[in-house]
């Protein structure tokens, strides 16, 4: 039976406790982040990503994206990472800026076909971040079936996700909306997989040498997208985007969306990659 706790004010032990106890025993958390609702599970116990994949009905070969609480984790579970890319997340970390990085070849977890990378993100939401500063490292992807759209509220996750999650923590009415940009910054120049609330004007202002397959700083078209080599295209769907992917991710706001504002055109899956 799932339960929803309040993510909102002063009074946020009970949500903590909650949903540390799930994570540690291997259940999922609905969350909110800076940009759509994630569906979280620990990164370090491979049945709780399956049980993740398993609840948004994705495939391993659509491994999510890792959310972290600072930038200074980002060399405990990555490596080989390019100064380039290092200025690109000391810019615009905390926020919606997922990197896919060569991933530590030390570390016991299992997010899928993830050809030795994961996708990292530090997600601007205070809350989130302190969570994650409790449980670890968590694989997190948008909080919706794959293939729905990404949930704006922590009802349309609930509708969506129903019992599969143990956890859900109510944030309120996510206001970023857009998933997170993502970056492959695994070659020799820092490549953009998928445009989403960072543009690529926004990157280029801080490493001039980023390339896109879309040489402009609009979003592309939206399409069905799911996420990380983690996230780039098949060579699908956070979360990261935000990642993981997060889509990924959330102003606190007291109450529900009315069903007028639901009906509005939500983001595609954000932690995913377009398919081919």
């Amino acid at each position: 039976m799932s339960e929803r706790f309040d993510f909102t004010g002063d009074e946020l032990a009970p949500a903590y406790r909650a949903a540390v106890d799930a994570i540690e025993a291997g259940d999922l958390v609905v969350l909110p982040t800076d940009t759509v609702y994630g569906i979280a599970a620990d990164a370090f116990k491979a049945d709780a990503v399956q049980r993740l994949l398993d609840a948004k009905g994705r495939g391993r070969d659509m491994p999510p994206p890792v959310l972290i609480s600072v930038v200074e984790s980002l060399d405990a579970l990555a490596t080989d990472v390019p100064e380039s890319g290092r200025k690109l997340c000391q810019e615009f970390w905390p926020g919606p800026l997922t990197v896919i990085c060569h991933a530590q070849t030390s570390l016991m977890w299992d997010l899928g076909e993830t050809q030795g990378t994961v996708a990292l993100r530090v997600p601007d939401h205070e809350n989130t971040r302190e969570l994650l500063s409790r449980t670890g490292p968590l694989a997190v992807s948008s909080a919706n079936l794959s293939g729905q759209p990404a949930a704006l509220d922590v009802y349309d996750a609930e509708e969506q996700l129903q019992d599969s999650v143990a956890v859900y923590l109510d944030g309120g009415t996510a206001t970023g909306g857009q998933p997170s940009t993502i970056v492959d910054i695994t070659g020799d120049t820092p490549h953009v997989v998928r445009l989403g609330a960072l543009s690529l004007a926004q990157l280029r202002a801080v490493v001039p040498e980023v390339t896109a397959d879309q040489d402009s700083g609009e979003k592309p078209t939206e399409e069905p997208l799911e996420a990380s080599k983690e996230e780039e295209p098949s060579k699908d769907d956070e979360a990261s985007k935000d990642a993981a992917p997060s889509k990924d991710d959330e102003a606190p706001k007291d109450a529900a969306p009315s069903k007028d504002d639901n009906d509005k055109k939500k983001p595609d899956d954000p932690d995913v990659r377009p398919a081919d």
